[in-house]
């Protein structure tokens, strides 16, 4: 018998569940969140692979369309930006560690401080290489996560000004409530971070970027903007209040630039009383039609949406129906007719004049749209289309 002899000469078939990335709709998005900006630098969060949509390529997608500067978690990724051909500023948001400094100096890479711990061993650094390194102070202005205490300011600002190698670009705070445009945390947060640094500037160098605004701060607290926005789920089209924002958004409002679609791969009938899948926790009420995907908790299509999550087929939205597996899911096409194998499925997006957006999947999920495009993004194949 012949065996296998190698790959030489095959293509690699792709997989059925496919995530379609809309760089129009990024686009679109951008070029919003920057007329509102109004003049001002705009900071992309590319952290988490995009939210899911691909880091490296929504990177060159907006520093093509005329953003200022990246915003990473780690170092790992600015890392990932700069050989892959990106020259534009990359901020380290979630912290510095002394092993990876010498990684910031080797690729440029901007770090955010957020106590005084590695400031002698990046002024060492500097000096070493003979460079003076940018650098953005995070103070916690009421976040309660990273950042200096606003009465432990002074004393850090004081200390990057003496040690040699150290330029302080830009100051720095974060909301915990920006998502609710009608609390008063994120003005409050302001004021309060506007008051502090008007108490300590006399440490504070000209031409510094004071920045809070993240998307909610962006849509919902213009005097929040100060010098620099930083839009992060709203370049992806979605708003950090959900449905809501949605509803209230102005026109044009952002676009989603996800979809996720998986097909059929068996459509069987089954007598009324039969139980699907582990646990039978559905059983059928009457004589159905059950089309078959494979999309599962592998793919981040979570087991919490088994028996309350829809999809689109022909069009039309159909009901999950029994356990959501590793790899299969069960959909109820019983009131649709001439389903066939190999036909498309939408779990998220649109098909025809129907759609399915993340906010449904995140009330679905008990979650919030963040991690369903994170889930779907990262954990299934990316084509991008459009460009």
């Amino acid at each position: 018998m012949g065996g296998f002899s190698g790959c030489s000469g095959y293509a690699v078939p792709e997989s059925l569940n496919r995530i379609e990335i809309s760089l129009p709709a990024l686009c679109h998005n951008f070029i919003l969140l920057k007329e509102k900006a109004a003049g001002r630098p705009v900071l992309a969060m590319v952290k988490a692979d995009a939210y899911g949509h691909g880091m490296i390529e929504c990177a060159k997608v907006l520093a093509a369309a005329g953003v200022d500067c990246f915003g990473v978690a780690e170092a790992v990724e600015g890392v990932q930006l700069r050989r892959h051909g990106i020259e534009l500023p990359v901020l380290v948001m979630a912290g510095i560690l002394p092993e990876i400094i010498a990684d910031l100096f080797a690729y440029r890479l901007t770090p955010v401080v957020v106590d005084g711990s590695c400031l002698n061993v990046l002024s060492e650094q500097a000096v070493k290489h003979n460079q003076e390194i940018d650098l953005h102070l995070k103070v916690d202005a009421g976040m309660g996560r990273q950042g200096c205490l606003p009465e432990d300011m002074g004393t850090v600002l004081k200390r990057i000004q003496e040690l040699p190698g150290l330029k302080l670009a830009g100051i720095m705070a974060h909301f915990p409530m920006a998502d609710d445009p009608d609390s008063d945390s994120s003005n409050e947060i302001t004021e309060l971070f506007c008051r502090k640094l008007d108490a300590v500037r006399d440490l504070l160098p000209e031409n510094l970027l004071v920045h809070l605004a993240n998307s909610g701060g962006i849509l919902y607290f213009p005097d929040s903007h100060r010098d620099m926005i930083r839009p992060g789920i709203a370049l992806y089209g979605y708003y950090p209040d959900g449905r809501r924002g949605v509803e209230n958004g102005r026109k044009p409002r952002l676009e989603p630039v996800m979809r996720f679609s998986s097909r059929i791969i068996q459509v069987k009938d089954v007598p009324g009383g039969t139980g699907l899948g582990y646990g039978h926790i559905f059983t059928t009420e009457r004589p159905a039609r059950i089309a078959i995907i494979p999309a599962g908790y592998e793919d981040g299509y979570l087991r919490s949406l088994s028996n309350t999550a829809q999809a689109l087929v022909h069009g039309r939205r159909v009901p999950v129906v029994g356990r959501i597996s590793m790899n299969l899911t069960m959909l109820d096409v019983t009131d649709l007719t001439d389903v066939l194998a190999g036909e498309e499925v939408v779990l998220l997006g649109c098909q025809g004049d129907n759609e399915i957006t993340a906010d449904e999947i995140a009330a679905w999920m008990d979650t919030i749209n963040y991690e369903v495009l994170c889930l779907f993004g990262n954990l299934n194949n990316r084509v991008y289309v459009g460009g």
